[in-house]
C-alpha cells in the first residue's frame, strides 16, 4: 500500500490529506496566518485517524503553485523538513492541474482552462486535458489578464474552472463555469500516478512555480494600468 501526504497552501484555503489504502482522509485550515502553525498539527490527526505513523509516508505531495507567495514558501520549507527527515521523496502538484482534478471528480470534464485569481488585475491559468488518468499540460501555467485567458479559452471552446474570486463579464455568459479550489484531496490521486510513474524530486528540489518576479506594485504602477 502506497501512503502519500499532501499539502496544499498555495491560496487562502489550506489542506492536508493522506492517502489509507482505498481512503483519503483530509483536514482543511482557514486563513492564511493559520498555515504555518496549523500544517503539523493537521497531519499529525490524519496520522492517527488513519493509525499510520509517519515513518510509513513513502512520499510527500505538496501544491507548488502558482499561488499566495507566503503560502507555497510555507508548504516547500515543511515539505523538505519532513522530507529530509523521513529520506522520502516529495511530489510537485500545480495548483491549476489540482483545480482540473477537481472538476473532473465533480463535473466529468476532462478538458478545461483553469483560473486562479493572481491579484494586481491578473490571473494565473492553464490548459489541461485529460490523457490515460493523467492530465496533460497542453499549455503551461500562464499569468495574464483575465481578457487574455478567455480569449483563449473562447477559440479553443474549453469550459472554465474558476477559483475564488473569479467572475467572468456578463458578456462572456455562454461559457460553461464550475468553481473549484486547490485542495491537498484532489493532489493525492495526481501524486500517485507520479508516484507510480517516478516522477520523484528530491527534498531540495521542493521549490515554489513563481510566474511573477514582482509580488506587488507601486501606486503609479497600479495608476498606469488603469490608465489613470
Amino acid at each position: 500500500m502506497t501512503i502519500i501526504l499532501a499539502i496544499e497552501t498555495s491560496t487562502e484555503l489550506a489542506s492536508v490529506s493522506l492517502s489509507s489504502g482505498e481512503r483519503i482522509i483530509s483536514r482543511d485550515l482557514t486563513g492564511v496566518q493559520t498555515h504555518s502553525h496549523g500544517l503539523l498539527p493537521a497531519l499529525q490527526t490524519l496520522l492517527l485517524e488513519a493509525e499510520l505513523q509517519l515513518g510509513q509516508v513513502n512520499a510527500i505531495a505538496f501544491g507548488c503553485g502558482p499561488g499566495a507567495f507566503t503560502g507555497t514558501r510555507t508548504a516547500c520549507g515543511v515539505v523538505q523538513g519532513l522530507a529530509f527527515g523521513l529520506d522520502v521523496p516529495v511530489i510537485s502538484v500545480v495548483s491549476l492541474a489540482n483545480m482540473a482534478e477537481a472538476a473532473n471528480t465533480n463535473s466529468g470534464w476532462e478538458d478545461m482552462l483553469c483560473l486562479l485569481d493572481a491579484r494586481m488585475d491578473e490571473v494565473y491559468w492553464a490548459h489541461y486535458r485529460g490523457q490515460k488518468g493523467q492530465w496533460l499540460e497542453v499549455l503551461a501555467p500562464s499569468l495574464s489578464t483575465l481578457d487574455v485567458a478567455l480569449a483563449y479559452a473562447h477559440a479553443n471552446s474549453l469550459p472554465l474552472v474558476l477559483g475564488n474570486g473569479l467572475d467572468v463579464p456578463t458578456t462572456d455568459a455562454n461559457f460553461m463555469i464550475t468553481n473549484a479550489m486547490p485542495h491537498a484531496s484532489f493532489a493525492i490521486p495526481i501524486a500517485m500516478h507520479a508516484f507510480e510513474r517516478g516522477l520523484l524530486l528530491n527534498a531540495a528540489d521542493a521549490q515554489p512555480l513563481y510566474l511573477r518576479n514582482k509580488i506587488a506594485q507601486t501606486t503609479a504602477e497600479r495608476q498606469l494600468q488603469r490608465g489613470v
